[in-house]
């Protein structure tokens, strides 16, 4: 909505709960329970007034403009109700009706136009939006339970979803909530608004999201960044990673790429966690609102179970954590003050031995914490309270938290399963700024993130988003080596050629040198290889009049190219653009693996080198170029600078590009250079 305050809002002194008596009797009886401190006015045409509720029958009525009110009225009453808000001078409101966008509907879509058009500059969350509460001062317009209390600090849940914010509200975690605030349609307020106000609230440590669209994704970014600076992590769930690949989409990157990839990519250039469940999206919080992300992925997992740390170890395998080794002096004194009966690795298997030394697990603790990683997750299950005696498991648990104290990693306790560390240690944990991490992957994965978080926190560049005009008219898609001549004037290496009419292609071929391939080319010749189009491996001139006499009907002029006979690896380059999200650089495994592996990662411009190295860096293909299991390395400096030229390419393009593919860019021998041996360009730019 973009520069109102939504301080009336957030904090409001007056609220009108308009409408729907069983709706707004559970928003009073849950600001009561909060222990709301301000006016509460009710309102409803026919409800007879008591001593312990005033009811007036309209807003007109009420004694003064309501800072915030609660609509729950039929649909079709909204648009009144909000012209009336904004006449009697309010704040803002929340619509609970629905009814409106979300149903996609001709009726639902006027009904929105409507009732923007009456509220005016008014700010209000919704429609279809189940209210919000803020924790930290005592204020709830929730047609709910409510459940939770007051704190001084913690996170901001932003939900489009209100079944889903009741779901985090009900969590069992721990998971300091200080704001819960649903937005539903976001028809005036969205998600980006709501970061950008609290980014000035300092109780706020981190935001964490529910999303299923992003309204504005320039205002979001933004929004995000200033986050970022004001030092308020971000970890979201965004649904939509089973959309169907771009419609316009003709080659190998349209279909690798789309709105979600995209999405991926934005939040991983911006520092944002992408969550897949409500669990790691708690998880993850917790760590954010105890420091912050991490430096970085290097970690310890410590316990006194051999079983524990094998499991951490295969469960940390898809993962980018990494578990360096202790240093040697480290590794001495822990191997004296165990005695040398155990193997000092990480994981860490500290066995039993000092369990009820309690001194000496506090000498063990503060030497793993002293380590120069960036967190140290003691993994330990303790006992139902109340249930069984959980004495030797609190003392242990003591000592590590007086350990953590002041120490360089952070400290976090980790427990297999969630419900295995119950509530008391949770609060403990939480206060001494120990992170209580419950389930073992949900937790692994939690410190991934927030690792992830960390590197991107240090990259200058932030995503930007290269937006082609929209355009009716006609695409043209660029034969192979009109592409190729394009490529190449912007520094892109590709084989030496010939374009010439198929009588002419075997001598084209002699002149070039054998091995060469031949190739069909010109207008709709864009998958030659699935038209027959493509004959490689010729080594005679015996084999290159016959190829060009069976190409020769499929077009009447042929490409003749070298062969590379020396690649290393096989590169899929590509761009698509996206109408929300802009321009996308897709690169991975190329040639016959890109539907095989799908080992690929898409990336928003600025496209550096910087940006791409660490881009390729996690890719399988990668390491086949760095040579794999001894084999030859590939130029992989060769290649980064060859993306470079394809993205400064799309990037002087952008007002035409639809999309490129240029498949495969085959990488040689480290100093022997990457060539691109195929291309395809569609554009709207006649050539």
């Amino acid at each position: 909505m973009g520069g109102a305050t939504l301080s009336r809002l957030l904090n409001p002194q007056r609220i009108a709960l308009i409408g729907a008596g069983s709706w707004t009797d559970a928003v009073a009886q849950g600001a009561r329970a909060l222990g709301y401190r301000g006016e509460l006015w009710r309102i409803h045409p026919q409800r007879e007034s008591t001593a312990a509720n005033r009811y007036y029958r309209s807003i007109d009525e009420l004694p003064g403009a309501p800072d915030c009110s609660f609509l729950a009225v039929p649909n079709h009453e909204v648009p009144a109700q909000a012209a009336a808000l904004a006449r009697r001078g309010a704040g803002a409101f929340v619509c609970f009706s629905a009814g409106f966008s979300e149903t996609a509907t001709p009726e639902g879509l006027a009904l929105t136009q409507q009732l923007e058009l009456a509220a005016g500059t008014l700010p209000f969350l919704g429609p279809n939006c189940y209210g919000m509460v803020n924790y930290f001062d005592r204020v709830a317009l929730w047609p709910d339970q409510v459940v939770g209390t007051p704190l001084e600090r913690g996170v901001a849940l932003i939900c489009q979803s209100g079944t889903i914010a009741l779901t985090l509200m009900f969590n069992d975690r721990s998971l300091p909530i200080g704001y819960l605030i649903t937005v539903g349609n976001q028809t005036r307020i969205a998600a980006e608004d709501l970061i950008d106000e609290l980014c000035d609230d300092p109780r706020v440590s981190a935001f964490g999201l529910y999303l299923e669209g992003i309204k504005d994704i320039k205002r979001f970014a933004s929004a995000a960044q200033r986050a970022r600076a004001c030092g308020k992590p971000i970890a979201l769930i965004k649904s939509g990673r089973s959309e169907a690949a771009m419609r316009t989409a003709r080659s190998h990157t349209g279909a690798l790429t789309g709105s979600d990839a995209a999405f991926d990519a934005f939040c991983r250039q911006a520092g944002i966690a992408r969550c897949e469940t409500l669990s790691v999206l708690c998880e993850t919080l917790k760590l954010l609102h105890l420091g912050g992300p991490l430096t970085g992925r290097r970690v310890i997992v410590m316990g006194a179970s051999g079983g524990d740390m094998a499991m951490a170890a295969d469960l940390s395998r898809p993962l980018a954590l990494e578990y360096p080794a202790f240093a040697p002096e480290s590794a001495q004194r822990l191997d004296t003050l165990l005695a040398g009966r155990v193997t000092i690795g990480n994981p860490f298997d500290m066995h039993t031995y000092l369990w009820f030394d309690h001194a000496a697990m506090r000498s063990l603790f503060a030497e793993v914490l002293r380590s120069d990683v960036d967190a140290v997750a003691f993994m330990l299950d303790c006992p139902p309270a109340g249930r069984a005696d959980d004495a030797a498991f609190t003392a242990v648990i003591d000592e590590f938290i007086a350990a953590a104290a002041g120490a360089k990693a952070r400290a976090v306790l980790l427990a297999s399963l969630p419900e295995n560390l119950g509530q008391a240690i949770r609060e403990r944990c939480l206060a001494a700024g120990v992170v209580p991490l419950q389930g073992l992957h949900e937790g692994l994965l939690a410190l991934d993130h927030a690792g992830a978080m960390g590197a991107a926190r240090g990259a200058d560049e932030l995503p930007l988003f290269h937006q082609r005009q929209r355009s009716e008219g006609p695409v043209y898609t660029l034969s192979e080596h009109a592409a190729k001549a394009a490529l190449h004037a912007v520094g892109v290496q590709v084989p030496q050629s010939r374009l010439v009419a198929a009588n002419d292609a075997p001598g084209a071929a002699q002149a070039l040198g054998f091995p060469v391939a031949m190739k069909a080319t010109g207008a709709g010749m864009e998958h030659k290889s699935e038209l027959g189009g493509v004959v490689i491996g010729i080594r005679s001139p015996a084999e290159a009049r016959s190829a060009a006499a069976r190409l020769a009907g499929l077009s009447p002029q042929l490409l003749v190219e070298t062969m590379i006979a020396d690649g290393v690896a096989e590169v899929l380059v590509g761009i698509s653009s996206d109408e929300q999200y802009g321009q996308i650089l897709v690169i991975g495994a190329g040639g016959i693996y890109t539907e095989l592996w799908r080992d690929t990662v898409s990336l928003l411009p600025p496209w550096s080198r910087a940006s791409i190295a660490a881009a390729l860096r996690p890719l399988l293909i990668t390491r086949l170029i760095n040579g794999y299991r001894g084999k030859p390395a590939g130029d992989l400096e060769a290649l980064i600078e060859a993306i470079v030229a394809i993205g400064r390419y799309a990037e002087e393009h952008c007002a035409t590009l639809i999309e490129m593919d240029v498949n495969p860019i085959i990488v040689r021998p480290r100093g022997a250079g990457a060539i691109a041996v195929d291309a395809l360009i569609r554009t709207t730019e006649e050539s």
